[in-house]
């Protein structure tokens, strides 16, 4: 007998009618003879909706109440799922976090797993009924509900199959699987049967929306063995799981980009020690998160410093630097919110030399200008201007022989 948790979104569970699909799917398992712990998210469009009603109330609702609120979007989700069941003559039972007692830290609407209460969902599963538990959300030390952030519920189902011990964890979606790249860039791009949590996790971090990356990263902590599938269509979806010797040796397993990207350069900087704190920690002092940073060797005594921060800070940013200008005796700040992150992501960079020249010359032969370089040891990004970014994925995508056949 295999126990599996089974994480189904909000598209998944959006109408009625979607919801009653997925019991009947359950039912299906059930009957098979699998365990089952179903995680479900609120409703396609409620988390939102909720979020709309507080700020009716106050502009910055008040954190606590926040999550009380947007926390019943999931409550709903769970009692609907298990009614369905119910009709189909299947034992379900549903638990809300802090029913199950998911405990948390105290952040709310950010907050992380502590520890998870499993006897009351062991009981239950050894009486033969299916669990039913809301995701996205927890409880913290002193009985606050607390919320997971957005994509939580993936979170709660990796969570769960942690301290359970389960089989696996499938998470199911509007997609059939993790595909080489986004197939509405690349229509000829393809579905992987397995891919690596690291390299999962590069394409998550890089702009791939498939997966939260808390998720994955709790997976690869704990060994959870992820399954990415369809609700709407039968087949075995994407494996993430460990490296094993029998994982296909490809160089590049995927192309990912992210749009919400905008550059940022504060030119003439003396080039003294030291500099580069003095201009990221008034930015971070902001709260903005910094993701690739070039300096230039010196010159005459000075440095162009230049990084990149997610688009909707760029503004934010520009301001900070221009305060800067003056105090560190900087010449200019100029920037650009035109820009775009393209990555390519294998484990097969490892033991392959040349990946990286191939792709600068892929990128070339278009005429595509490299602004800034980033690399790991799995991973190679570079900035773009915007206009060029289906160009290139495009480009790469058969360059590195991603193309379906």
């Amino acid at each position: 007998m295999a126990l599996y948790v089974y994480k189904f979104g909000g598209t998944s569970v959006g109408t009625v009618e979607r919801i009653k699909a997925v019991a009947d799917k359950v039912k299906r398992a059930h009957e098979a003879g699998d365990q089952l712990v179903v995680v479900v998210s609120a409703m396609s469009g409620e988390t939102n909706r909720l979020i709309g009603l507080a700020k009716q109330m106050q502009v910055q609702p008040t954190e606590r109440e926040l999550d009380v609120l947007v926390s019943t979007g999931e409550q709903v989700t769970i009692a609907l799922l298990c009614m369905a069941l119910h009709d189909l003559g299947c034992n379900a039972v549903s638990y809300t976090g802090s029913q199950v007692r998911i405990l948390t830290d105290s952040s709310f609407s950010k907050a992380r797993i502590r520890e998870i209460d499993d006897a009351k969902i062991r009981a239950d599963l050894a009486d033969g009924k299916v669990v039913v538990v809301a995701g996205f959300q927890g409880v913290d030390q002193d009985g606050n509900i607390t919320t997971l952030g957005r994509g939580g519920s993936d979170t709660t189902g990796v969570a769960l199959a942690a301290a359970l011990k389960a089989d696996e964890c499938h998470i199911y979606t509007d997609v059939d699987g993790v595909y080489t790249t986004d197939p509405r860039v690349v229509p000829k791009a393809r579905r992987l049967d397995k891919i690596t949590f690291e390299e999962m996790l590069e394409m998550a971090s890089l702009g791939s929306k498939v997966l939260q990356i808390r998720s994955v990263e709790f997976a690869g902590k704990y060994n959870v063995a992820l399954r990415v599938l369809s609700s709407f269509a039968e087949g075995n979806g994407t494996l993430i799981t460990y490296e094993d010797s029998n994982m296909e040796k490809a160089l590049i397993s995927g192309i990912a980009f992210n749009r919400d990207e905008a550059k940022l350069t504060l030119s003439g900087v003396p080039d003294l020690p030291g500099v580069a704190s003095k201009i990221l920690g008034p930015v971070a002092a902001e709260n903005i998160e910094v993701d690739m940073i070039v300096q230039n060797v010196g010159a005459n005594g000075t440095t162009d410093f230049t990084f990149t921060v997610n688009r909707n800070d760029y503004l934010r940013a520009s301001n900070v630097l221009e305060g800067l200008r003056d105090q560190l005796g900087a010449q200019v700040v100029s920037g650009d919110d035109s820009i775009v992150k393209v990555s390519i992501v294998g484990v097969g960079m490892r033991s392959h030399a040349g990946i990286a020249s191939t792709m600068f010359k892929v990128l070339a032969d278009e005429g595509i200008n490299i602004q800034m370089i980033s690399t790991s040891e799995i991973k190679i990004s570079v900035v773009i201007a915007e206009k060029y970014l289906e160009l290139a994925v495009r480009a790469l995508h058969t360059a590195f022989g991603l193309d379906q056949a």
